[in-house]
């Protein structure tokens, strides 16, 4: 990406996979003409019948899409707030370091760097899964994962606005899974897999459970098919860094590799 080229989003944020939760079903919202024709034998068949039901679906829809439209500026107010008001507990953890990531980490990075690296020495430096394409591999320290843990715990006590994602239940898309494997998280470990996976996290029996999650994309690859509808994104703009979609060049020429082709 050339440098100052905006991030921009796709318009189906707007409009695609929302979920009715008092019917259970995600749908894809243009207007109300277009929601009874799409989506109406489906509520009806969920217990959607009278026009009191469908009007209060409306408006739960309707939330939701204002909602979206609103996160972006409610996210710039809550960093411009946070970053004057909160008192940091571990300053160091906001720069990244070499010496928060764990040895064999470092040794795979020199092993990737190398003139004579290939993906199947790359494997031998990480675990794998059957044959899910999912991986585990070290990346941070315990003594970087304590201190980081307990600055997260500093600012969930703090006044600070909090923004909260939503679940992936209510947002994804629906589909069974017939068959899955379950993988047990190691604290300092990361696990690696394809975004598009099916995935998702059982509930702990005991303790807590703090995850960072972290996408690796390529916004070049990204322009040729939105990930949340499955088609060539329609681009809107976006602030920050949007949903990483740039305006499409003709001469767009990926400058890293597509991963997820290769794993």
């Amino acid at each position: 990406m050339s440098a100052g080229r905006p991030f921009l989003a796709c318009a189906c944020f707007f409009t695609d996979n929302v979920f009715v939760g008092r019917y259970g079903l995600h749908v894809r919202y243009r207007d109300e003409e277009q929601l009874r024709r799409d989506h109406g034998r489906a509520l009806r068949e969920r217990g959607c019948r009278s026009e009191e039901d469908f009007r209060a679906v409306l408006r739960e829809i309707e939330a939701e899409v204002q909602r979206r439209k609103q996160l972006i500026h409610q996210s710039v107010e809550r960093k411009a707030i946070i970053s004057k008001c909160y008192k940091r507990k571990h300053s160091e953890v906001y720069i990244l370091q070499e010496s928060f990531l764990d040895p064999g980490f470092l040794e795979i990075v020199r092993y990737c760097t190398s003139p004579h690296a290939h993906l199947h020495g790359f494997l031998r430096y990480i675990e794998s899964f059957s044959d899910k394409r999912i991986y585990r591999l070290p990346v941070f320290t315990e003594e970087f994962c304590q201190a980081f843990v307990d600055e997260l715990e500093n600012f969930e006590r703090s006044d600070m606005p909090k923004g909260r994602p939503n679940t992936m239940n209510n947002y994804g898309d629906p589909m069974p899974v017939p068959k899955y494997i379950e993988i047990e998280h190691v604290g300092a470990q990361g696990l690696l897999h394809r975004g598009g996976q099916i995935h998702g996290a059982l509930p702990i029996a005991s303790g807590e459970r703090w995850n960072l999650i972290i996408w690796m994309r390529s916004s070049t690859i990204r322009n040729k098919l939105c990930p949340m509808c499955n088609q060539k994104p329609e681009l809107v703009e976006a602030e920050g860094f949007g949903d990483g979609f740039t305006e499409i060049l003709e001469d767009d020429v990926p400058e890293t590799v597509n991963l997820c082709s290769l794993l």
